[in-house]
């Protein structure tokens, strides 16, 4: 797909509820971006007055923010997500964040944006958990991408693009605009896993720390629930051979905590 001959554009996407404490932080990391062609859009579930009235001081106060109530039709927060797609321009690229992330560095978007000269469908960078304690910055696990020879190879062998690390082209929407329903946790991993069924798909990945991730979460505390949408998006993906990336998939993830 060609793309514009103007400086590429990003949209952030990011689904609240209650959670306006934390978002001074992400959007103090995007105001301090040396690239400026990026807007937020915040998709807020039933929020109370006060979240509410943040989101509306902080959309007055600064052009490139906007925020919509979630449609109740679109529940969780992958539909969030999905008005996240329904949003996004023709020409730009999209990028999913949680209201506890934020940019690594002033610089992460313009030499994200650099990158894009080869026009790929996915831009796969690399994120990494810091402690979000008062006064305690301590890094944590990265979420880095491991390329094994082709996409949907590395796929294969356990390895996950990070959502909040990955810049999601018009070239992927085209072939895959939405998140699929019936996942509550892993519909990220659902979705990267069925654009591997497109050959023709491009995939670059960038030696970038983009995105530092608090930890902790709900889909950290819901493990029953998340093995059984693993194992169903990989089935999903590769049929009877599914235990070979779900087994691959926690292996790497135990050899990544190791000292």
């Amino acid at each position: 797909m060609s793309q514009p001959s103007s400086a590429p554009r990003l949209l952030i996407v990011v689904p609240t509820l209650n959670s306006h404490a934390l978002l001074a932080r992400l959007l103090d990391s995007l105001q301090a971006q040396t690239w400026p062609h990026w807007r937020l859009l915040f998709v807020d579930g039933p929020s109370g007055s006060k979240h509410r009235q943040w989101l509306e001081r902080c959309c007055n106060a600064e052009s490139r923010c906007r925020w919509l109530r979630q449609d109740p039709a679109e529940p969780g927060i992958f539909g969030a997500m999905n008005q996240g797609f329904a949003a996004a321009g023709p020409h730009e690229w999209l990028l999913f964040w949680g209201s506890d992330d934020w940019a690594a560095a002033e610089d992460v978007f313009e030499r994200a944006m650099a990158a894009l000269a080869a026009v790929p469908d996915l831009l796969v960078c690399r994120g990494r958990y810091v402690s979000s304690a008062p006064g305690d910055a301590t890094p944590g696990r990265s979420t880095a991408f491991r390329w094994r020879g082709s996409y949907r190879r590395s796929l294969f062998l356990g390895s996950t693009p990070p959502h909040q690390a990955t810049l999601i082209g018009p070239g992927a929407r085209q072939r895959l605009a939405r998140y699929a329903p019936g996942f509550r946790l892993s519909a990220d991993l659902d979705y990267f896993l069925q654009l591997s069924r497109w050959p023709e798909l491009r995939v670059q990945v960038l030696d970038l720390e983009l995105v530092h991730m608090a930890p902790g979460g709900v889909s950290g505390v819901q493990h029953r629930r998340r093995l059984q949408e693993v194992r169903h998006a990989y089935r999903r993906a590769f049929g009877w051979r599914w235990p070979v990336p779900f087994l691959m998939r926690y292996l790497q993830r135990i050899i990544s905590a190791l000292p």
